[in-house]
């Protein structure tokens, strides 16, 4: 798979990490197979180091957490997914550690976080949009999980808006762990440049040492 290093303007790129939280990705997470395979696999290790070089090379850094309110107003249950997640024994209710971000990536002073209480996609519905313009982005890095829904409902909404999308595959995945690799050559590989968690830290480690 060629690797498609975005644009060297730090200043008009941002990474988003999608659901990287303790319900989700953590040692107590509602999802044991996804989080299992997000930490086995390296995956939030790699995410780790991307926000770590972004915060070195002042690239934005934003995180996206999907949460609901106890009584579950404004959520949706129109799908098999919403109705099921609402029955999981650990729920992404606001306020709980289930919705801080998940160890070992760290959140700086400066870092955004959007939150959400509804839908699939944490670019839809939300603030992140406008943030990102506020901002002046142009890039958007997507990290994180899954790749079954919530990671490519962010690439489309991204691109569906005008911004150029950077999907590092190796800091990104889902169950089962070969659907990934379908999933980008299938489907993100034609919307948004793909490149590895070792190109970004290379290139963001030379915008650091050379401004």
């Amino acid at each position: 798979m060629p690797e498609l290093v975005p644009a060297p303007e730090t200043a008009t790129t941002a990474l988003l990490t999608v659901e990287c939280q303790n319900g989700v990705v953590g040692a107590e997470s509602a999802l044991p197979e996804l989080a299992q395979e997000a930490r086995e696999s390296g995956m939030l290790d790699r995410v780790a180091a991307l926000v770590a070089a972004a915060h070195r090379a002042g690239v934005q850094v934003l995180h996206a957490v999907a949460e609901r309110r106890p009584d579950g107003l404004g959520s949706n249950a129109n799908a098999r997914l919403f109705r099921a997640a609402g029955k999981l024994p650990v729920r992404q209710l606001r306020g709980t550690p289930a919705v801080e971000i998940a160890a070992p990536v760290e959140v700086a002073g400066q870092d955004l976080v959007v939150r959400r209480l509804h839908g699939l996609s944490p670019m839809a519905g939300t603030d992140l949009d406008p943030l990102l313009r506020n901002l002046g982005i142009r890039t958007l890095v997507v990290t994180g999980v899954s790749s079954n829904i919530a990671v490519p409902n962010t690439v489309f909404d991204a691109v569906n808006l005008g911004y150029r999308v950077v999907v590092p595959s190796d800091a990104i995945c889902g169950v089962p762990a070969a659907y990934t690799g379908e999933v980008i050559r299938n489907s993100l590989s034609l919307v948004a440049a793909i490149t590895t968690t070792e190109a970004l830290l290379n290139q963001w480690d030379r915008a650091r040492r050379h401004p």
